[in-house]
């Protein structure tokens, strides 16, 4: 009778659970703890760093497997420049007309904008458009870039409202691009140009 009910033809792939519960353990220690005071380096850690001991050491894989690599790289900046021409002037309206992103993203800093955008977007391209999306896509294909768009979505729900609306399409873009050409940079590139306008904005730049 036991043998009966608990018989199961589940299967799993070891790499797609170790990555799925890594990361949500990640995410959990993010959100809970502040591993180093004083310094903005835990997405670093968290983010770029462990998975890349667990590709380099558990998974016994090349980086670039994962993303980590220039890719296509005429693709890649042809996409980066063409978005962030459409993208920018929107945002200035956007953070202009929104009085909720002004006040959220104008908060004391203890380095330079770019450097502190920098480290906070690096290892959170990397473990979203790196690690899980070409981690996923081997077995899921193009479905991964729906599937590491979730995850990136609920990350954002102490962020302003319109923001986190946006963010599952806009995850989703992210990992296109990613996806398409075969690396992480470009995204991160994107991203990071994005968050660093939209706090320059929030403090008065540019008008």
């Amino acid at each position: 009778m036991f043998k009966t009910l608990f018989k199961t033809d589940l299967h799993f792939d070891w790499k797609i659970v170790a990555i799925t519960i890594i990361s949500t353990l990640l995410f959990t220690v993010d959100y809970y703890h502040n591993l180093v005071p004083g310094w903005d380096l835990d997405g670093l850690i968290l983010y770029f760093i462990v998975p890349m001991l667990v590709i380099l050491f558990v998974f016994r894989e090349n980086p670039k497997e994962y993303g980590f690599q220039l890719g296509d790289w005429k693709a890649g900046l042809t996409i980066t420049i063409g978005s962030l021409i459409v993208i920018l002037p929107v945002l200035w309206f956007l953070v202009h007309g929104d009085a909720g992103m002004k006040k959220y993203y104008d908060y004391p800093l203890n380095m330079p904008i770019p450097l502190y955008t920098f480290l906070e977007i690096f290892g959170w391209e990397f473990i979203f458009r790196g690690w899980l999306t070409f981690g996923y896509a081997r077995k899921f294909g193009a479905n991964a870039l729906w599937l590491q768009a979730v995850p990136f979505a609920l990350m954002h729900l102490s962020k302003p409202e319109v923001e986190t609306l946006s963010t599952i399409f806009g995850g989703f873009i992210f990992g296109w691009i990613a996806y398409r050409t075969k690396s992480f940079l470009y995204p991160f590139l994107i991203h990071w140009a994005i968050f660093t306008f939209v706090v320059l904005v929030a403090r008065g730049a540019f008008g």
